[in-house]
């Protein structure tokens, strides 16, 4: 078993654990960015193939357009719940195991979509899993929900309580100024996948487009979205603990909860035609 594979298997576990605080927590993703991603696509009959599908916090919303779809989820727990929130979609059937154990036999699809989750896949073989997957002239869909807090005084409160218990990269780590009005323009977050894709040269008509939207959480909510990250799921139970009370400290004394701007951020590309 390769490191990367070691250390993809034991994330995959994490997030298990808190499956139903995550689909509570999480934020969801744009119906604009949904519409995209299928005006994009324009499936027809063919099928759509979502990577790391989670709970279902992108999947259900493109069931709920009638999009046909294999769902890949490693972790069992994830699964579970994901089979619940898409019970009423006869379109949506879920595959349990690691994407790069999936194979999609002589099937192609017309897209492939992944939200949140492509940063887990095997960086040696995940263009070449996708290709593999998808029909000449199919789509990739990549995208993220990266957030930046709007007050700057909370912002600067929370990072002293990071930075006193090691944690990095926490959701409300950067400012929503400091974010550019370029997609992909992230400080500290998994790498935007354009130049990645490019190298590969067997991918054409790339594009990347941005969706902003107000997001308040609530104390309560906001901490059950921290303890649902891996950051956050890795650490010992008595320091995750302490991090989450002390964060709750924090957040009460400024009001009760927090005040972000969600950025949903899309990658499309499409494997190339033969010539």
């Amino acid at each position: 078993m390769t490191t990367f594979e070691q250390v993809d298997m034991a994330r995959g576990q994490v997030f298990g654990e808190v499956a139903e605080t995550y689909e509570v927590a999480r934020p969801g993703y744009a119906d604009a960015l949904v519409a995209e991603v299928l005006a994009y696509a324009d499936l027809g009959e063919r099928a759509a193939v979502e990577v790391g599908a989670g709970t279902g916090k992108a999947t259900v919303p493109f069931a709920a357009l009638g999009t046909p779809m294999v769902c890949v989820e490693p972790d069992p727990r994830m699964a579970e719940v994901l089979r619940r929130n898409t019970s009423g979609y006869p379109g949506v059937r879920v595959h349990t195991g690691g994407f790069e154990d999936w194979r999609p036999g002589c099937r192609r699809f017309g897209l492939l979509f992944a939200a949140t989750s492509w940063h887990w896949v095997d960086p040696e073989r995940r263009w070449d899993l996708a290709h593999d997957a998808l029909a000449p002239g199919g789509a990739v869909a990549l995208f993220w929900n990266p957030q930046g807090v709007r007050d700057a005084e909370l912002h600067a409160a929370l990072a002293e309580v990071d930075g006193h218990h090691g944690i990095d990269h926490a959701p409300h780590a950067e400012l929503a100024s400091s974010y550019g009005d370029v997609p992909g323009h992230w400080a500290g977050l998994p790498g935007w996948p354009e130049e990645e894709c490019r190298r590969d040269g067997r991918f054409t008509d790339l594009r990347a487009v941005r969706y902003r939207q107000d997001l308040h959480y609530d104390t309560d909510r906001y901490l059950g979205h921290l303890a649902s990250l891996s950051r956050y799921r890795v650490l010992p139970p008595e320091r995750r603990e302490q991090v989450l009370a002390d964060t709750r400290r924090v957040l009460d004394a400024h009001g009760g909860g927090i005040e972000t701007e969600l950025f949903s951020d899309l990658f499309l590309a499409r494997v190339a035609e033969a010539s």
